[in-house]
Protein backbone atom coordinates (compact mmCIF):
# COMPACT_ATOMS: atom_id res chain seq x y z
CA UNK A 1 0.00 0.00 0.00
CA UNK A 2 0.98 3.48 -0.61
CA UNK A 3 -1.18 6.65 -0.40
CA UNK A 4 -4.30 4.27 0.15
CA UNK A 5 -3.13 2.33 -3.20
CA UNK A 6 -3.02 -0.42 -3.81
CA UNK A 7 0.21 -1.29 -5.89
CA UNK A 8 1.51 -4.59 -7.63
CA UNK A 9 5.40 -6.46 -8.34
CA UNK A 10 6.20 -9.04 -9.59
CA UNK A 11 8.71 -10.96 -7.23
CA UNK A 12 11.06 -13.68 -8.59
CA UNK A 13 11.83 -14.69 -5.09
CA UNK A 14 15.66 -15.80 -3.97
CA UNK A 15 15.30 -13.10 -1.12
CA UNK A 16 18.56 -14.20 0.09
CA UNK A 17 20.39 -12.58 -3.21
CA UNK A 18 21.06 -8.82 -3.25
CA UNK A 19 17.60 -6.93 -4.01
CA UNK A 20 17.17 -6.28 -7.56
CA UNK A 21 14.19 -3.43 -8.19
CA UNK A 22 13.42 -3.13 -12.42
CA UNK A 23 10.73 -0.33 -13.09
CA UNK A 24 9.01 0.50 -16.40
CA UNK A 25 7.69 3.19 -18.39
CA UNK A 26 4.90 5.13 -18.65
CA UNK A 27 2.16 3.09 -20.37
CA UNK A 28 3.59 0.07 -19.45
CA UNK A 29 4.01 -2.41 -17.14
CA UNK A 30 6.23 -4.44 -14.76
CA UNK A 31 6.21 -7.46 -17.32
CA UNK A 32 8.12 -5.83 -19.78
CA UNK A 33 11.01 -7.00 -17.73
CA UNK A 34 10.25 -10.73 -17.68
CA UNK A 35 13.15 -11.74 -20.12
CA UNK A 36 15.48 -9.64 -18.57
CA UNK A 37 14.53 -11.04 -14.78
CA UNK A 38 14.89 -14.41 -15.97
CA UNK A 39 18.17 -13.84 -16.86
CA UNK A 40 19.36 -12.26 -13.62
CA UNK A 41 16.92 -13.82 -10.36
CA UNK A 42 19.72 -16.83 -10.02
CA UNK A 43 21.60 -14.10 -8.84
CA UNK A 44 19.52 -11.52 -7.38
CA UNK A 45 16.24 -10.61 -5.69
CA UNK A 46 14.32 -9.50 -8.44
CA UNK A 47 11.39 -7.51 -8.19
CA UNK A 48 9.47 -5.14 -10.54
CA UNK A 49 6.47 -3.38 -9.40
CA UNK A 50 3.81 -1.65 -11.65
CA UNK A 51 3.64 2.37 -10.95
CA UNK A 52 0.64 3.53 -9.79
CA UNK A 53 -2.08 3.71 -12.74
CA UNK A 54 -0.04 1.39 -14.43
CA UNK A 55 -0.49 -2.56 -14.99
CA UNK A 56 -2.14 -4.04 -11.71
CA UNK A 57 -1.49 -1.28 -9.82
CA UNK A 58 -4.87 0.73 -8.53
CA UNK A 59 -5.63 4.09 -10.44
CA UNK A 60 -5.30 7.29 -8.29
CA UNK A 61 -8.57 9.14 -7.41
CA UNK A 62 -8.43 12.34 -9.83
CA UNK A 63 -6.45 12.92 -13.01
CA UNK A 64 -2.75 14.25 -11.30
CA UNK A 65 0.24 11.86 -11.99
CA UNK A 66 2.79 13.29 -10.56
CA UNK A 67 6.46 12.18 -10.60
CA UNK A 68 6.41 12.70 -6.34
CA UNK A 69 3.81 10.15 -6.51
CA UNK A 70 5.59 7.57 -7.96
CA UNK A 71 8.57 8.60 -6.26
CA UNK A 72 7.23 7.79 -2.85
CA UNK A 73 5.54 4.66 -3.93
CA UNK A 74 9.18 3.72 -4.60
CA UNK A 75 10.45 4.80 -1.90
CA UNK A 76 7.60 3.06 0.19
CA UNK A 77 8.53 -0.36 -1.74
CA UNK A 78 12.34 -0.17 -0.55
CA UNK A 79 11.42 1.23 3.05
CA UNK A 80 8.90 -1.65 3.42
CA UNK A 81 10.21 -4.53 2.34
CA UNK A 82 13.88 -3.34 3.78
CA UNK A 83 15.85 -3.56 0.76
CA UNK A 84 18.01 -0.75 0.87
CA UNK A 85 20.56 -0.16 -0.35
CA UNK A 86 19.32 -1.66 -4.05
CA UNK A 87 20.40 -1.75 -6.98
CA UNK A 88 17.95 -0.09 -9.31
CA UNK A 89 17.32 -0.91 -13.13
CA UNK A 90 14.95 1.10 -15.22
CA UNK A 91 13.19 2.53 -18.74
CA UNK A 92 12.28 6.15 -19.62
CA UNK A 93 9.69 6.98 -17.12
CA UNK A 94 10.61 4.67 -14.28
CA UNK A 95 14.25 5.49 -15.19
CA UNK A 96 13.71 9.27 -14.19
CA UNK A 97 11.90 8.44 -11.20
CA UNK A 98 14.89 6.06 -10.16
CA UNK A 99 17.19 8.58 -11.00
CA UNK A 100 15.60 11.14 -8.46
CA UNK A 101 14.95 8.82 -5.80
CA UNK A 102 18.61 8.00 -5.37
CA UNK A 103 19.51 11.79 -5.78
CA UNK A 104 17.21 11.97 -2.66
CA UNK A 105 18.53 9.37 -0.99
CA UNK A 106 21.79 8.41 -2.27
CA UNK A 107 22.58 5.88 0.26
CA UNK A 108 20.00 3.41 -0.77
CA UNK A 109 21.21 2.81 -3.68
CA UNK A 110 24.12 0.44 -4.67
CA UNK A 111 23.98 0.68 -8.60
CA UNK A 112 21.93 2.53 -10.86
CA UNK A 113 21.51 1.79 -14.08
CA UNK A 114 18.74 3.75 -16.14
CA UNK A 115 17.49 3.52 -19.97
CA UNK A 116 16.75 6.74 -21.68
CA UNK A 117 15.84 8.11 -17.91
CA UNK A 118 16.85 11.18 -17.44
CA UNK A 119 13.66 12.94 -19.36
CA UNK A 120 13.62 14.43 -23.00
CA UNK A 121 15.81 17.35 -24.34
CA UNK A 122 13.10 18.91 -26.74
CA UNK A 123 11.51 19.48 -22.77
CA UNK A 124 13.46 22.54 -22.79
CA UNK A 125 10.66 24.53 -24.80
CA UNK A 126 7.78 23.65 -23.28
CA UNK A 127 9.82 24.54 -19.59
CA UNK A 128 10.13 28.11 -21.04
CA UNK A 129 6.67 28.73 -20.62
CA UNK A 130 5.16 29.51 -17.23
CA UNK A 131 3.53 27.99 -14.56
CA UNK A 132 0.29 29.35 -15.66
CA UNK A 133 0.59 28.81 -19.25
CA UNK A 134 1.54 25.06 -18.37
CA UNK A 135 -1.11 24.34 -16.46
CA UNK A 136 -3.88 26.07 -18.60
CA UNK A 137 -1.91 23.25 -21.47
CA UNK A 138 -2.69 20.56 -18.43
CA UNK A 139 -6.39 21.53 -17.60
CA UNK A 140 -7.52 21.33 -21.64
CA UNK A 141 -5.83 17.73 -21.55
CA UNK A 142 -7.38 16.34 -18.41
CA UNK A 143 -10.85 18.07 -19.83
CA UNK A 144 -10.33 16.47 -23.15
CA UNK A 145 -9.69 12.82 -21.47
CA UNK A 146 -12.59 13.47 -19.81
CA UNK A 147 -14.71 12.87 -22.30
CA UNK A 148 -12.00 10.36 -23.44
CA UNK A 149 -13.49 7.13 -24.92
CA UNK A 150 -11.00 4.27 -24.50
CA UNK A 151 -9.98 2.34 -27.32
CA UNK A 152 -11.00 -1.22 -27.52
CA UNK A 153 -10.00 -3.82 -29.56
CA UNK A 154 -11.93 -6.49 -31.04
CA UNK A 155 -9.62 -9.17 -30.31
CA UNK A 156 -6.29 -9.78 -28.23
CA UNK A 157 -4.57 -10.44 -31.88
CA UNK A 158 -5.87 -6.52 -33.04
CA UNK A 159 -4.22 -5.50 -29.84
CA UNK A 160 -1.04 -7.07 -30.86
CA UNK A 161 -0.97 -5.40 -34.33
CA UNK A 162 -1.27 -2.18 -32.07
CA UNK A 163 1.73 -2.97 -29.97
CA UNK A 164 4.06 -3.77 -32.94
CA UNK A 165 3.01 -0.56 -34.63
CA UNK A 166 4.27 1.11 -31.57
CA UNK A 167 7.20 -0.64 -31.67
CA UNK A 168 8.61 -2.25 -34.92
CA UNK A 169 11.47 -3.89 -33.68
CA UNK A 170 9.29 -6.37 -31.45
CA UNK A 171 9.17 -9.70 -32.42
CA UNK A 172 5.98 -11.73 -32.25
CA UNK A 173 6.84 -13.13 -29.51
CA UNK A 174 7.54 -10.04 -27.79
CA UNK A 175 4.32 -8.45 -28.78
CA UNK A 176 2.39 -11.32 -28.48
CA UNK A 177 3.66 -11.66 -24.56
CA UNK A 178 3.41 -7.79 -23.75
CA UNK A 179 0.32 -7.39 -24.79
CA UNK A 180 -1.12 -10.54 -23.37
CA UNK A 181 -0.24 -8.66 -19.78
CA UNK A 182 -0.59 -4.92 -20.94
CA UNK A 183 -4.34 -5.51 -21.74
CA UNK A 184 -7.89 -6.60 -20.05
CA UNK A 185 -10.74 -7.99 -21.26
CA UNK A 186 -14.35 -6.29 -21.12
CA UNK A 187 -17.37 -7.92 -20.32
CA UNK A 188 -18.50 -7.17 -24.07
CA UNK A 189 -15.44 -9.66 -24.98
CA UNK A 190 -12.86 -6.67 -26.12
CA UNK A 191 -9.87 -5.75 -24.95
CA UNK A 192 -8.44 -2.17 -23.63
CA UNK A 193 -4.99 -1.11 -22.20
CA UNK A 194 -4.92 -1.30 -18.43
CA UNK A 195 -2.95 1.78 -17.73
CA UNK A 196 -5.03 4.79 -16.96
CA UNK A 197 -5.81 7.50 -20.02
CA UNK A 198 -4.61 10.41 -17.05
CA UNK A 199 -1.31 9.12 -17.19
CA UNK A 200 -0.65 10.65 -20.55
CA UNK A 201 -0.55 14.42 -19.29
CA UNK A 202 3.16 16.10 -18.42
CA UNK A 203 1.95 17.16 -15.50
CA UNK A 204 1.79 21.07 -14.91
CA UNK A 205 4.49 21.55 -12.73
CA UNK A 206 7.96 20.11 -12.01
CA UNK A 207 11.23 20.53 -10.44
CA UNK A 208 13.53 22.83 -12.53
CA UNK A 209 15.99 21.78 -14.58
CA UNK A 210 18.97 22.89 -12.24
CA UNK A 211 17.44 21.43 -9.64
CA UNK A 212 17.36 18.02 -11.43
CA UNK A 213 20.80 18.43 -11.94
CA UNK A 214 21.61 18.84 -8.02
CA UNK A 215 19.67 16.03 -7.77
CA UNK A 216 22.03 14.09 -10.43
CA UNK A 217 25.15 15.42 -8.93
CA UNK A 218 24.52 13.99 -5.29
CA UNK A 219 24.20 10.09 -6.74
CA UNK A 220 27.16 8.52 -5.63
CA UNK A 221 27.03 4.89 -6.80
CA UNK A 222 27.88 3.69 -10.27
CA UNK A 223 25.65 4.55 -12.34
CA UNK A 224 24.71 3.54 -16.30
CA UNK A 225 23.11 5.87 -18.95
CA UNK A 226 21.70 3.85 -21.73
CA UNK A 227 20.12 5.03 -24.68
CA UNK A 228 19.02 3.55 -28.75
CA UNK A 229 20.92 5.35 -31.43
CA UNK A 230 17.69 5.25 -33.43
CA UNK A 231 15.30 6.65 -30.70
CA UNK A 232 13.77 10.17 -30.13
CA UNK A 233 16.22 10.56 -26.88
CA UNK A 234 19.75 12.34 -27.59
CA UNK A 235 23.13 10.99 -26.85
CA UNK A 236 23.53 11.79 -22.93
CA UNK A 237 27.38 11.64 -23.05
CA UNK A 238 27.16 14.63 -25.80
CA UNK A 239 24.30 17.14 -24.66
CA UNK A 240 26.15 17.63 -21.35
CA UNK A 241 23.67 15.95 -19.10
CA UNK A 242 25.83 12.55 -18.43
CA UNK A 243 28.43 15.18 -17.01
CA UNK A 244 26.38 16.21 -14.14
CA UNK A 245 26.98 12.61 -12.54
CA UNK A 246 29.87 12.39 -10.72
CA UNK A 247 30.22 8.37 -11.49
CA UNK A 248 28.47 7.74 -14.57
CA UNK A 249 29.20 6.16 -18.18
CA UNK A 250 27.07 6.18 -21.20
CA UNK A 251 26.42 2.89 -23.41
CA UNK A 252 24.47 3.47 -26.84
CA UNK A 253 23.01 0.86 -28.66
CA UNK A 254 23.36 1.01 -32.66
CA UNK A 255 19.60 0.05 -34.18
CA UNK A 256 18.11 0.30 -31.35
CA UNK A 257 14.81 2.63 -30.35
CA UNK A 258 13.05 3.96 -27.47
CA UNK A 259 13.06 0.33 -26.03
CA UNK A 260 16.43 -0.87 -25.93
CA UNK A 261 15.95 -3.86 -24.00
CA UNK A 262 13.43 -5.15 -26.26
CA UNK A 263 15.43 -4.17 -29.41
CA UNK A 264 18.67 -5.26 -28.61
CA UNK A 265 18.26 -7.84 -26.09
CA UNK A 266 20.97 -9.92 -25.95
CA UNK A 267 23.62 -6.43 -26.36
CA UNK A 268 21.69 -5.05 -23.37
CA UNK A 269 22.15 -7.98 -21.22
CA UNK A 270 25.85 -8.27 -22.06
CA UNK A 271 26.35 -4.33 -20.94
CA UNK A 272 23.89 -4.53 -17.95
CA UNK A 273 25.34 -7.91 -16.18
CA UNK A 274 28.74 -6.53 -17.14
CA UNK A 275 27.94 -3.36 -15.23
CA UNK A 276 26.65 -5.36 -12.39
CA UNK A 277 29.59 -7.77 -11.93
CA UNK A 278 31.98 -4.72 -11.64
CA UNK A 279 33.69 -4.42 -8.59
CA UNK A 280 32.71 -0.99 -6.99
Amino acid sequence: MSQRLRLHYADWGNPDAPPLILLHGGQDHCRSWDWVAARLCDRYHVIAPDLRGHGDSDWCNGSTYMINGYIYDLAQLIHQMKLAPVTLVAHSLGGNVCVRYTGLFPENVARLATIEGLGQTHNAERNKKSTIERTCEWVEAARKLASYVTWRYESLEAAVTRMKEANKHLSDEQAQHLTEYAVRQNEDGTYTWKFDPYVRPFPPYDLTREDVEALWARIKCPTLLMWGTQSWHTNPAEDGRAAKFPNARVEGFEGAGHWVHHDKFEQFMAVLEGFLAEAR
